[in-house]
């Protein structure tokens, strides 16, 4: 009865999955009114990042407690980051159909600035990855925590792919073979990015007194 038992690897992963999926509603629910979407990340990633190093209490309490401290930064980041997301996503439609369209010469010009926006559109998700796992996890300015995703994303480039990559996957996954899974689905993103980026965020989050106190 191992197998069953609280303390086996199959017992730790079904109640992973379980998280998952209940972080996942929870998220869905305190996304809805969209505006919230930047609280609402920043507290799964605040409990995802919990769970990972071991320091998970209840999830429900920890999430709202996390949405309610952050709120206000997370919420105004979010209102930086989207308008700027929608700008991008207009102007990569527009300049598609322009250059699709166009005679050759000019179609040359929409091209060249097509390549400009798709480089822009890359720094962007860089900054989107990580600017609310850093909210969740250290406490600074905005345009500081602005900065820092941008640097960090640029530094970690491994794992700023894998974090991309594993929120690329599921969504074609859920969108081309198994839309069932869309009951995980950010939560289990969340959870596997934490995984990737525990250790870029803890460094990240080093504080040489706190250390310095611990060794005393």
């Amino acid at each position: 009865m191992k197998f069953f038992s609280y303390e086996s690897k199959f017992s730790q992963l079904i109640l992973a999955l379980c998280q998952c999926c209940l972080l996942n509603l929870l998220w869905l629910i305190c996304s809805l009114p969209v505006i919230t979407i930047g609280a609402s990340t920043t507290a799964l990633y605040y409990v995802c990042i919990k769970i990972i190093r071991g320091e998970e209490q209840y999830v429900i309490p920890m999430f709202f407690r996390s949405f309610r401290e952050n709120f206000r930064q997370a919420t105004q980041l979010w209102l930086i980051l989207l308008p700027i997301g929608v700008l991008l996503g207009v102007d990569g439609y527009v300049l598609y159909h322009l250059r699709s369209s166009s005679a050759v010469p000019m179609a040359v010009l929409w091209t060249l600035l097509l390549a400009l926006l798709i480089a822009a559109s890359i720094l962007y998700a860089i900054v989107l990855i990580y600017i609310f796992p850093l909210t969740a996890a250290v406490q600074n300015t905005n345009r500081a925590m602005l900065k820092n995703a941008f640097l960090i994303g640029t530094h970690y480039l491994f794992a700023t792919i894998m974090v991309f990559a594993v929120h690329f996957a599921m969504f074609f996954i859920i969108v081309r073979f198994f839309t069932p899974l869309i009951i995980f689905g950010e939560g289990l993103s969340a959870m596997l990015s934490a995984y990737l980026l525990n250790n870029v965020l803890t460094a990240c989050s080093y504080d040489p007194e706190k250390e310095s106190e611990k060794e005393e």
